[in-house]
């Protein structure tokens, strides 16, 4: 059982937070240091920054004033743990949102090996009291072991309303600099993805030139249109113009690719785990192109039943890993069905783009479901008395229905 103590009571003062060298886990160092906490840090690299990125969050850690800092690879982790599922289950949050803050169920298990290392079961977070993220970090770390929960954005939520603000003073009376963007936009930033939100976006107003992560705008957008082919083995992607490559090396690329062409970015406004409304900037350029060459290639092998019921399985799955329940076990149950759907989605893909959206131009595969005799609209092995006979006995009652209950026909309604 996770408690929730005072975060001045403690019996071991080492306590692992999960950083990321923003706004929220900047102001987590010095805040947690003067309460007598020895601050270790955690960055799990889970794709999208770069080497001069991560060496920034290294030293910002250093300034901030923790004791040990680490980076662990997050990338392979985060393809199989969610990526490969994701796509299979092919489905957004309420049919939009790619879910693109799912690391932090990742990043929670590399902190918690690290507090393992350090003896220590005290577990930080820069999560706020209003947002999701803090209800994925807690529950993940509850489902995984009994530890302190520490969280000093909602420690300050109980005195501060304007938290950015406060947060921002706080270091600066402090000697240390906050970078111009953390100022306005909260950033979450990943192999998956960008998510943007604050300033003008939480006002429901367009969002500012300074709210553009990845994807090119549309003046930048190269003129010769981009084609790449994906290659598929049981639903996980494993190649891309016919070079097999690891699965976080493969987004990453597709990322880079399709980010040119401005693909997979979207302004979305959803409900949120605690009830409130979220509005974000998204930016998932990669993910894009995998769910696009999946469904395609999905809608040709899988059966008429298959693609119509699937999609019911994906979408629960989607809520119980946006809401937290990452460790569920209804996930693992629904995953074993995803997985057992995917037994023939085999073959390639070709994706074409012009700027702004992806289209599977061309499948291949061995599994789809083609009929010899038969082509839709254009010829068939059957003849017209089977055709009409199917139409009667598949209609049937519908039609009768309206036999009996339609009224005399007059020329007045």
């Amino acid at each position: 059982m996770t408690t929730h103590q005072s975060p001045l009571t403690a019996d071991n003062k080492d306590i692992v937070l999960a950083f990321s060298g923003g706004l929220d886990t900047s102001f987590c160092i010095p805040w947690l240091k003067e309460r007598g906490w020895t601050v270790h840090t955690v960055f799990a690299d889970t794709g999208g920054v770069d080497a001069a990125e991560r060496a920034y969050i290294e030293a910002r850690a250093a300034e901030l004033g923790a004791a040990t800092h680490i980076t662990v690879d997050g990338g392979p982790a985060i393809w199989d743990g969610f990526v490969v599922p994701f796509v299979m289950a092919g489905e957004g949050y309420q049919g939009q949102y790619p879910l693109l803050v799912s690391d932090r169920y990742l990043i929670v298990e590399a902190a918690l090996r690290r507090a393992a290392e350090l003896g220590t079961r005290a577990i930080a977070h820069g999560c706020t009291g209003m947002g999701n993220d803090q209800v994925r970090f807690d529950l993940a770390v509850k489902a995984l072991g009994d530890y302190q929960i520490v969280a000093p954005i909602r420690e300050i939520q109980k005195e501060h309303t304007q938290t950015r603000a406060y947060e921002q003073a706080y270091l600066e009376a402090r000697g240390f600099e906050v970078r111009a963007k953390q100022k306005r936009y909260t950033i979450n930033e990943n192999l998956l993805g960008v998510t943007l939100s604050g300033g003008e976006i939480d006002q429901w107003q367009a969002p500012g030139e300074g709210a553009r992560g990845w994807c090119a705008p549309r003046a930048e957008w190269p003129a010769q249109p981009l084609r790449v082919r994906l290659g598929f083995e049981r639903g996980e992607a494993v190649s891309l113009d016919g070079e097999r490559l690891p699965g976080a090396q493969l987004l990453a690329k597709l990322n880079g690719l399709f980010a040119q062409y401005g693909v997979g970015r979207g302004l979305y406004t959803g409900d949120t785990t605690i009830g409130l409304k979220g509005r974000i900037v998204y930016e998932a350029p990669g993910l894009s192109a995998l769910l696009a060459a999946h469904r395609a290639l999905e809608e040709a092998v899988l059966s008429k039943q298959q693609n119509r019921f699937k999609p019911e399985v994906a979408r629960k799955w989607v809520e119980l890993v946006y809401e937290g329940f990452f460790h569920d076990p209804l996930k693992t149950d629904l995953e074993a069905f995803l997985r057992s759907s995917q037994a023939c989605v085999n073959g390639v893909v070709t994706l074409e783009t012009s700027g702004g959206r992806v289209d599977a131009v061309a499948v291949e595969s061995p599994h789809i479901l083609h009929a010899k005799g038969a082509t839709y609209a254009q010829s068939a092995d059957w003849g017209v008395a089977e055709a009409e006979g199917f139409i009667r006995l598949y209609g049937m009652s519908s039609t009768l229905w309206a036999e009996v209950n339609r009224g005399p026909v007059t020329g007045n309604r």
